[in-house]
């Protein structure tokens, strides 16, 4: 049974691969991933945040009491709050690397150009594979149009693109007002995958305490349906791969997503809720499955109920809404 995909332009040993997690923060558990097949494995996210934080922290120790001390300037910052500072991330990268074989891509989360570029350059230097935008942008202001929000994805990519040569990877969110159009628009920037979808973090509100509340949620399988939908659409759309994120539990989920034309599947939840040993029953199942149903190759199945071979296309649109709402009426 050949699993082997392309992603990234690495030709990877299956679909699976572990997601941006406090899993693959730990290098022990890196090891176990790709003892149970992951065939990747993304960093957890590098916040932008984190990046300002020691700016703005080591200038405050490099400059407070200079005007008293001639030997202020060797004083160093403390520690932050973050698990992982900055060096800290780039020595996970050295790490993750010396320790297993399967590509290790590194993973950015922000919203700004800002200093994302000096620190793709690091982070290419430390041995990353490639690298993973997770783009998580919230517009707030009124004032603050599409074409605006638009146009700092565009920025991002293109200002990281310019300063590293390994492949990039664009996480997105699903909240564009025409989704096609921007994959394209990323694709021609140079992105060299689209992994849909971020899952926001939603607020609750506590009636108890009456404060907002930040927590959570892990994916259920119902999740995957979004991410489906848009890669069936896309595929052979845009020359970027298509990763699917959020949803994948099982064996059924990755192959439905496989079909819908992922080269590749991320996993998570099911991986915090199950142990990373569960990387090998998934795989084991997704062969069964295909011996079943006489498939030889990923890659024959690979798209093969994509929007553009579906034998029926509107399926991924408006008209199969209607459908199911009638459906369901008269039951």
């Amino acid at each position: 049974m050949d699993l082997t995909t392309n992603y990234l332009g690495f030709n990877l040993k299956n679909p699976l691969v572990v997601s941006a997690s406090p899993i693959s923060e730990n290098i022990d558990e890196i090891k176990k991933a790709e003892d149970a097949g992951a065939a990747a494995v993304v960093l957890p996210s590098l916040f932008e945040e984190q990046l300002e934080h020691e700016s703005a922290e080591l200038d405050h120790h490099l400059t407070h009491g200079t005007e008293s001390f001639a030997e202020a300037l060797t004083y160093f910052p403390q520690l932050s709050d973050f698990r992982l500072g900055p060096e800290d991330y780039l020595d996970l990268i050295a790490k993750a690397k010396a320790a297993v074989q399967i590509p290790v891509i590194a993973s950015l989360n922000g919203s700004s150009p800002g200093g994302w570029t000096n620190y793709a350059r690091d982070i290419q230097q430390a041995g990353a594979d490639a690298l993973e935008l997770n783009i998580y942008y919230i517009p707030t202001d009124p004032d603050t149009g599409a074409a605006q929000v638009e146009q700092t994805y565009l920025d991002i990519l293109k200002a990281v693109k310019s300063v590293v040569a390994i492949p990039v990877a664009v996480k997105l969110s699903p909240f564009f007002s025409s989704m096609a159009n921007m994959a394209r628009r990323l694709d021609e920037a140079g992105a060299n995958a689209l992994v849909l979808f971020n899952r926001f973090y939603q607020p609750d509100i506590n009636l108890a305490t009456l404060e907002v509340e930040s927590n959570v949620l892990l994916s259920t399988p119902q999740a995957r349906r979004l991410p489906l939908r848009w890669i069936a659409i896309l595929y052979g759309k845009i020359k970027a791969d298509l990763a699917a994120t959020s949803g994948i539990h099982s064996a059924e989920d990755a192959l439905k997503m496989l079909m819908a034309g992922a080269s590749a599947t991320m996993l998570c939840s099911v991986l915090l809720k199950h142990g990373v040993e569960h990387i090998a029953k998934i795989r084991q199942d997704m062969c069964t499955w295909m011996e079943q149903h006489e498939y030889d190759s990923v890659k024959q199945l690979q798209g093969s109920l994509s929007q553009k071979n579906c034998p029926d296309p509107t399926a991924f649109e408006r008209a199969q809404y209607m459908r199911a709402i009638s459906t369901y009426r008269r039951q």
